[in-house]
């Protein structure tokens, strides 16, 4: 991967890392100026990263208008949640099939570090690694597409949690994770999708309240404190990053 790549990579990482985390709520515009600025980037790189975006549904980049994160209507929400339950069934039934007892160990391991981020009171996290566990299942279950796609409607979800729904509840996440390793381990197929369907019912009924929100925030600040942490290769901001610091890519 060249320099150029590696820059369309980490900018699309920190954008992506933002909006799962709220940080850059739904309908927000993305000026090509700002995101090269903060990015180091030119505008040629800076469309690239859009294009990859809007291809996973976060962002919506029209031609010649400012881009915006995704602003998907509630029909729309409906139909990801309706995708994610048949993608997130086929998935438990092949970890269950491929089970091995060092998934549950990793499973808990992260339970713990959503356990910890409600402890410390840091709810961006906390939603980050509620999205996180399921992409976990989604590398265990082996298949690189079905581990794909579910990534993209993972993060399609926590965009939709921010535009609808409630604010995020670490408790019910945590207990329901909880509920669905103790399944896994019982090598319960039936038993662990109905586990796993209640869940994403209760996802998906905090997510569709039909309430936007409305939030104020600088996005300068925003871009900044992520394009740092991509650059800084941050574990706890950007996950799976570079971990040097690249010079801008003309």
């Amino acid at each position: 991967m060249n320099k150029k790549s590696i820059r369309v990579d980490i900018a699309c990482r920190a954008l992506r890392q933002a909006i799962i985390e709220q940080a850059l709520p739904p309908g927000t515009k993305l000026p090509e100026d700002e995101l090269g600025a903060r990015f180091c980037m030119s505008r040629t790189l800076v469309r690239a990263a859009l294009a990859h975006l809007q291809a996973e549904g976060l962002v919506d980049a029209p031609p010649r208008r400012t881009a915006i994160t995704a602003k998907p209507t509630l029909d729309e929400a409906k139909e990801v949640f309706e995708v994610r339950r048949t993608l997130e069934r086929q998935v438990v039934g092949l970890v269950v099939e491929r089970w091995r007892p060092e998934f549950g160990a990793e499973l808990e391991g992260h339970v713990r570090e959503e356990a910890a981020a409600r402890q410390a009171g840091d709810s961006r996290v906390s939603i980050r690694l509620a999205g996180e566990f399921h992409t976990r299942l989604g590398e265990m279950s082996g298949n690189r597409l079905l581990r794909r796609y579910l990534g993209e409607v993972v993060s399609r979800c926590s965009l939709i949690l921010a535009l609808y729904g409630r604010p995020h509840s670490a408790d019910c996440a945590i207990s329901e994770h909880r509920e669905i390793v103790a399944a896994l381990r019982g090598r319960n197929a039936d038993a662990a999708v109905a586990v796993m369907d209640r869940h994403l019912g209760a996802v998906e009924r905090r997510a569709l309240l039909d309430q936007g929100r409305d939030s104020h925030f600088d996005l300068g600040t925003v871009l900044s404190r992520y394009a740092t942490a991509a650059d800084n290769g941050n574990p706890s901001k950007i996950a799976r990053l570079p971990k040097r610091k690249l010079r801008a890519a003309k």
